[in-house]
């Protein structure tokens, strides 16, 4: 993200930590709803926060703390004195909009991809669901309850996500277990994920500058030594062509700052190794044969030319919030119809047992998966669902962003990946292996300068309560066949 350069006026008292600017935050309102069986939908108000990595990090002068894709040799020589010198800055609500492309009305939530102002341009964004006093992020525990929301992916092009997923932070965005944070969970701080990404600016409430690499590719970002990992569910990854729901574990219970192999980088060999699950177990319909299932036009069951309700239930064993959490059901909703999550056939390797039918994301299926791909993927061995059921339990955070990939083009979501590659699951949506770039994206005039992604209508409650049609019967299960083949 470029970081603007603003002259500040008022003088800024400056400690050792993590702290806000002068500048007063305007986190821009979000209607949500609760719902019961008994009573319906509930409006709540809540805000939205952008996270921290793309908020202006000055000293007391203006000067930029972090510029580009490089940290201030001067004001920040190493972490501490980087935190005393250094103000993480608040943003107005106009500014939501005109800096970051951020826009909220009523219950809907808007995120541009590209925007243009008087100090550069934006790229994506990413943002949290605060609680209804704007003081902590709004913690959903989701066993046994469903989650809903309508989206409009009409103008996400290839190489494009828009996604609504869940991790495990802090509540206070590590305030409370970090000293070095004083700014909180208001100005969207503490993030992680399943990939413990490294180019976290602030990690336990320090500045991630030591080793810290500049992207050769992104103009914004760059890596420090630490990363920082947590368990994720992805309610939501997708495009107009391709989407994906999945549930990653970690061994760790809580936000953790990984340094080394625990953070598992694909660059040193080491994926495979980390504290958490980086491929996960996904159901993605198109790499599971289904091909048909989503994408633009009336040829598809889910036509993503227009708002589709997306339905996620977290079902435990017995029926009750406190039982273990054992399946993570979809079902969608479109032009007045309720439509069941698709049956797919996950056919044995070894072809010496029957094929696992699936509608849903079970231990069973993803044990199935995981055989047929064969790609590593070590969801079950990180924890499963004992790791996603840990998590639900104490909260987690929702996340809403939208963003394009600059190490693999988001071809893992919408194309086929590995490259060149005919092994089972490779084929993962019809985007073009030549498209998707950050570059060809991010450039004046491509279809992708002007889109968008709305989320909106989030409601969340008792299973059975979000819904505004009868459930679907289960899909049929298709006959008998191995994912398509390039």
């Amino acid at each position: 993200m470029y970081m603007r350069v603003l002259s500040v006026a008022t003088a800024i008292g400056l400690a050792a930590a993590q702290h806000p600017g002068p500048i007063s935050e305007g986190n821009p309102p979000l209607v949500t709803s609760f719902c019961t069986l008994a009573g319906g939908c509930v409006p709540q108000q809540k805000s939205i926060t952008v996270d921290a990595n793309w908020r202006w990090y000055h000293g007391a002068s203006g000067s930029n703390c972090y510029d580009g894709n490089s940290w201030d040799s001067a004001l920040c020589p190493d972490p501490t004195t980087c935190i005393e010198n250094c103000v993480l800055e608040g943003v107005s609500e106009a500014g939501y909009r005109s800096t970051y492309g951020i826009s909220t009305t009523d219950d809907s939530l808007t995120l541009d991809f590209i925007t243009e102002h008087a100090y550069g341009k934006n790229v994506g964004s990413r943002t949290y669901l605060l609680n209804g006093a704007g003081d902590g992020y709004e913690m959903f525990r989701l066993k046994n309850t469903e989650f809903t929301f309508d989206v409009d992916v009409s103008a996400l092009v290839c190489g494009l996500n828009g996604a609504l997923y869940f991790v495990q932070m802090d509540e206070d965005g590590g305030a409370s277990r970090f000293g070095g944070n004083t700014a909180g969970a208001k100005y969207g701080t503490g993030y992680c994920d399943a990939q413990c990404p490294h180019d976290i600016k602030y990690i336990d409430g320090e500045s991630n500058l030591l080793d810290w690499t500049p992207s050769v590719s992104d103009p914004n970002s760059g890596r420090g030594r630490y990363g920082s990992c947590c368990v994720e569910t992805d309610l939501w990854e997708a495009n107009k062509i391709a989407t994906a729901f999945t549930p990653h574990s970690c061994s760790v219970e809580e936000a953790f700052r990984c340094e080394g192999i625990d953070c598992g980088d694909t660059e040193a060999g080491e994926r495979f190794k980390g504290v958490c699950d980086k491929n996960g177990c996904d159901f993605q319909p198109f790499r599971l044969g289904n091909e048909s299932f989503y994408g633009p036009g009336d040829g598809f069951v889910i036509d993503t030319s227009k708002k589709v309700t997306v339905i996620t239930q977290f079902i435990t064993a017995d029926g009750t919030d406190d039982g273990p959490l054992v399946e993570i059901r979809r079902v969608y909703e479109q032009d007045g119809r309720a439509v069941a999550n698709p049956t797919v056939l996950v056919p044995d390797p070894l072809g010496l047992a029957p094929p696992t039918a699936a509608d849903s994301v079970t231990t069973g299926f993803c044990e199935a998966s995981a055989a047929l791909f064969d790609d590593g993927t070590n969801y079950l061995e990180k924890g499963g669902f004992s790791s996603m059921d840990d998590a639900h339990g104490k909260g987690m955070v929702l996340v809403m962003s939208l963003w394009d990939d600059h190490a693999v083009n988001m071809h893992w979501l919408d194309s086929t990946y590995p490259h060149g590659s005919t092994d089972p699951g490779a084929r993962r949506g019809s985007c073009p292996i030549t498209g998707g770039s950050p570059a060809e994206l991010e450039a004046p005039g491509s279809p992708a300068y002007g889109a968008s992604v709305s989320f909106s209508d989030i409601r969340f409650g008792e299973i059975g309560s979000t819904s505004r049609l009868p459930r679907p019967p289960a899909s049929p299960s298709p006959p008998p066949r191995p994912p398509s083949p390039p």
